[in-house]
């Protein structure tokens, strides 16, 4: 009989149950391993990859101007994400947020051109009305295709950035353009009643900034205190359980669709009054992609997606700032967005495995047959 062998070579264990602990240190891990390939790949790419990891992820965090710009972007994703994140929990996959967010926007524009000539302190509520309403409206497509054509929400979505990005395009150079702009295709200029107020006079820090922090506060709350916060948790880990307690997926699904539509409506119509102060064919940025990418660094939690929205905002402030300083193209922000969602979707192994390394004993090799004695031999034998 063979002697027993072992394996001292690294491997994956199964955990008994989820590390608490990994879930919130993976996604440090993430950015850091982001940082680090970033800096070695642009390197290797003949760029100065080490300065541009300082330009962009920490000279901003030295610059109370760019503090300013900083907060003024993560505001918007912050939003996107926490609306997602509702539908992420609940298995229902939101992609459409950008188109959303476009919807928003030109819903609180369309507000706006009609009251240009107005005055009040009524015009802002009721674009913000009109934006999630915008947002809403446009997230329901693709819920009414799931729950009553069983048709994928996340293709159905997708394709409707499409849709109102050239709803967009048409109407700045149609029916929405300004007939005093030079013949550029934008709309007027947004009237002080309906532009966002600063939150803190002599800065970039409107009053849109608190907003988002206290809506995912509500966000926050919804999820852990209500019944409706629980049925989407329980659809999510569990869609018989959830059946069997009479939870309407159908009706969850709507829930999830129509609460990130309207989340990130919000969004765009605050981009719109708010850093644009018009509405223009660059309007769509990107956000609406961007958010998912914050709702999973932040583990789908409204507190960890507020941290996860300034991460990504630096990444938007600090890009702007190494295209000019050391030459850096544009598509740099996206690559580096991109690989933080791949490493942190690479180490999320580390929640549910823990690798290790050490003796571990193998099954031994099974003993060799004997070789069969020649036809011959054997005849001779008898």
């Amino acid at each position: 009989m063979s002697a027993l062998r072992f394996d001292k070579a690294w491997r994956f264990e199964p955990r008994r149950e989820p590390s608490r602990l990994m879930l919130w240190l993976t996604p440090v891990l993430a950015v850091a391993l982001t940082l680090i390939v970033g800096a070695v790949v642009f390197t290797a790419l003949g760029y100065d990859g080490f300065g541009a990891v300082r330009e962009i992820f920490v000279s901003p965090l030295f610059d109370s101007y760019r503090w300013q710009d900083l907060l003024v972007k993560a505001a918007p994703l912050a939003l996107i994400a926490v609306g997602l994140s509702i539908g992420f929990r609940a298995n229902v996959w939101n992609i459409g947020a950008e188109g959303q967010y476009v919807l928003g926007g030109l819903g609180g524009t369309g507000l706006a051109l009609l009251t240009l000539d107005a005055e009040g302190v009524w015009i802002l509520p009721a674009m913000m009305v009109c934006g999630i309403l915008g947002g809403m409206i446009w997230a329901a497509v693709p819920a009414f295709l799931r729950t009553r054509l069983g048709v994928s929400e996340i293709l159905s979505s997708l394709m409707l950035n499409y849709v109102a990005i050239q709803l967009l395009y048409y109407l700045m150079r149609g029916p929405w353009k300004d007939p005093m702009g030079f013949n550029f295709p934008q709309t007027a200029m947004f009237s002080a009643s309906q532009t966002l107020p600063t939150a803190v006079p002599g800065t970039l820090i409107h009053i849109g900034i608190p907003i988002a922090l206290a809506l995912a506060l509500v966000a926050w709350g919804l999820l852990a205190r209500t019944l409706a916060g629980f049925q989407v948790r329980v659809v999510g880990l569990s869609p018989q359980a959830a059946r069997f307690a009479g939870f309407r997926e159908g009706r969850v699904v709507w829930m999830a669709l129509l609460f990130g539509g309207g989340m990130a409506g919000l969004a765009g119509v605050l981009e719109a009054a708010g850093p644009f102060g018009q509405m223009v064919p660059a309007f769509p940025t990107g956000y609406g992609y961007t958010a998912i990418i914050v709702a999973f660094l932040g583990r789908l939690h409204p507190l960890g997606i507020v941290a996860a929205a300034l991460v990504l905002a630096l990444t938007y402030v600090g890009g702007e700032s190494a295209q000019t300083s050391i030459g850096l193209p544009a598509a740099a922000i996206g690559v580096f967005q991109a690989m933080m969602l791949f490493f942190l979707l690479g180490v999320d192994i580390l929640v549910r495995y823990r690798l290790t390394r050490g003796a571990r004993p193998v099954a031994p090799l099974p003993a060799p047959l004997p070789k069969p004695e020649p036809v011959r031999a054997r005849e001779a034998a008898l």
